[in-house]
């Protein structure tokens, strides 16, 4: 099983003051589910002390204020019930805001943590983070917080009643104090632990699942079933088996828990019954009431640590993806729109630690409004080179300048605003076909402007013929289309951006011959007023570039127009060769 990178935790009092944070905009709230939850502990000793009060009458014959006794007890019970609901209903509201600012929080760091992050991080893990982890801090700050808080305080008022009420005698729970403090704090370390292995297991099963879902034609074309069945039961079986252990770590701190407190109750009781010999029946079984009453909320306290615990364990994932770091954005120029000139200046880029650079030692330069075609064998660096410019990737040496500026001191939303991208992995989304086209553009567009660029991208042949036309939804990755229909829509969309540079990474790879030649004739009426980097392996779709730069290992070692590197017979001619060998 694949172990989570993220990095350690903070300790758990951090992590619980930091989580405090996001109740401090909601202390109102809090503050009145904090006055619910003291009238409902007040009824718990006041119940005590009415019992009293009924034996003392009893015993003294005096039966005047009997009628007062069930009022008083209806009184205590509607109390309680208030002190519940206003408890109960404003720290719900407390922790539903609470969790929708956390949950909103993550998902708003997701879009702005650098590419590199998503390289290193599976999807399971991210969407788990988001969904499962977000799920365990809403126990912790609902049902866990509520009983704390009202248990808890029902507690401390029971333990004051008996300690007004004899307090020498209630000195014996102090005995078992250290007991249970040693008890919970090894209950608590070992449940933090437990949650986190089953929280990293549900990134993992969410993470095959996913695979399983987006690859299901691949799963069943190679006979992988048998195999994804087998990862997601190992994934699975290492899940039950960490909830089992957490189960039993719960299930064993309540009795435990329970025995220890017998103990100091059976202690408790003898010396009642040797030590109260003054005190009247009422005062006796008053005591013994708060103290029998005792047992069940620090009962429910221990349960409700096992949901804290799991709880924080959930919020320590979520504030290690708060603490990443987003992407490095310190340039501050912007420009409306840009002419489009790029030059590259001994431009290295190596990811990570690896020990060789991706890109070496690259110089070229791209007029406005002229064509460069990046050609090579896979892994040549041609994807990574044209991720440079929109800052993907941050590179180690040399200088890219759009316009003449360092694409560094351009600010990231600027830049990008400048760059439209077609890639050969299309990324549509689970809306209409306007929706997508015009994605990222937040304001109202005139239909015209989306229809034109369908029509320039020659998407509306096979739009007009959908049951709503542009209206239609197309399903998750527009599952609902073929590859070609779909390079086209992402085409439609990269025109309707009209941004200067236009960057085509095997854009018109997943397209028969007769698209690709209606998608060829409109890509030449585009580019004659944008800077555009063409990607591709079918090198029949990029002879009439500017420029032809061959890439090998990260380097360019050929360069020259379509016909030049024909004659020159060097490594491009090979590959056109290799190409139209059967012509």
């Amino acid at each position: 099983m694949k172990k989570s990178t993220a990095k350690a935790g903070k300790s758990t009092p951090q992590t619980y003051k930091r989580l405090m944070r996001y109740v401090i905009p909601f202390w109102r709230l809090f503050v009145v589910s904090i006055i619910g939850f003291l009238i409902y502990a007040a009824t718990q000793p006041l119940f005590a002390a009415l019992i009293k009060h009924i034996i003392d009458s009893l015993q003294a014959g005096d039966r005047s204020k009997a009628v007062y006794f069930p009022l008083m007890l209806v009184g205590l019970i509607v109390c309680r019930g208030i002190g519940g609901f206003l408890g109960n209903y404003f720290l719900s509201r407390v922790s539903c805001n609470v969790v929708h600012d956390l949950r909103c929080e993550i998902f708003n760091h997701y879009t702005l943590l650098p590419t590199v992050y998503f390289d290193r991080h599976n999807s399971g893990y991210m969407i788990s983070r988001i969904t499962h982890n977000v799920g365990e801090v809403t126990r912790a700050t609902t049902d866990s917080l509520r009983t704390i808080i009202r248990e808890g305080l029902t507690a401390i008022g029971l333990l004051a009643y008996l300690v007004y009420s004899d307090w020498l005698l209630s000195l014996v729970f102090l005995v078992v104090t250290p007991v249970i403090l040693v008890l919970v704090k090894y209950v608590s370390k070992r449940l933090r632990n437990l949650s986190k292995n089953i929280q990293d297991s549900v990134g993992d099963m969410t993470h095959i699942t996913s695979e399983l879902v987006n690859g299901h034609r691949i799963v069943r074309s190679f006979g992988g079933q048998e195999y994804e069945r087998r990862r997601f039961h190992q994934i699975s079986s290492f899940n039950r088996k960490q909830s089992l252990k957490l189960a039993v770590t719960v299930a064993l701190q309540t009795p435990l828990m329970q025995i220890i407190l017998s103990f100091a109750l059976g202690a408790l009781m003898y010396l009642a019954l040797v030590i109260m010999k003054q005190a009247s029946a009422g005062e006796f079984v008053a005591y013994l009431t708060a103290a029998f009453l005792l047992p069940k909320p620090i009962r429910q306290l221990s349960d409700a640590n096992g949901e804290i615990q799991r709880g924080l364990a959930a919020a320590e994932t979520l504030f290690e993806v708060l603490d990443e770091p987003g992407e490095k954005d310190q340039g501050s120029y912007a420009v409306e729109r840009c002419a489009g000139r790029l030059d590259f200046k001994n431009v290295e880029f190596r990811y990570g630690r690896a020990e060789e650079p991706a890109i070496k030692n690259i110089n070229f330069s791209v007029q406005a409004g002229r064509s460069v075609a990046l050609v090579g064998a896979s892994g040549a660096g041609k994807s990574t080179l044209v991720n440079l410019i929109p800052r993907f990737y941050e590179y180690q040496k040399g200088q890219i300048l759009l316009d003449g500026v360092e694409v560094k001191e351009y600010s990231l939303m600027n830049l990008r605003k400048q760059i439209a991208m077609v890639t050969q992995n299309i990324t549509l989304f689970n809306d209409t076909v306007a929706n997508n086209i015009a994605y990222g553009v937040l304001d109202e567009v005139p239909r015209e402007r989306i229809v034109k660029a369908a029509r320039d991208a020659y998407a509306m042949e096979f739009i007009e013929k959908m049951p709503e036309g542009l209206d239609t939804q197309i399903g998750e990755h527009g599952i609902t289309l073929s590859g070609g229909q779909r390079q086209r829509i992402a085409l439609a969309r990269a025109l309707f951006k009209d941004a200067p540079v236009l960057v085509l990474d095997e854009a018109t790879s997943a397209l028969d011959t007769a698209s690709e030649r209606y998608i060829q004739a409109a890509l030449n009426k585009v580019m004659e007023n944008r800077t555009t980097i063409v990607i591709a392996h079918r090198l029949s779709t990029i002879e009439r570039a500017d420029e032809i730069l061959v890439m090998e290992g990260g380097r360019i070692v050929e360069r020259g127009r379509h016909a030049e590197l024909i004659d020159s017979n060097g490594p491009y001619a090979r590959l056109y060769r290799m190409q139209f060998a059967e012509v």
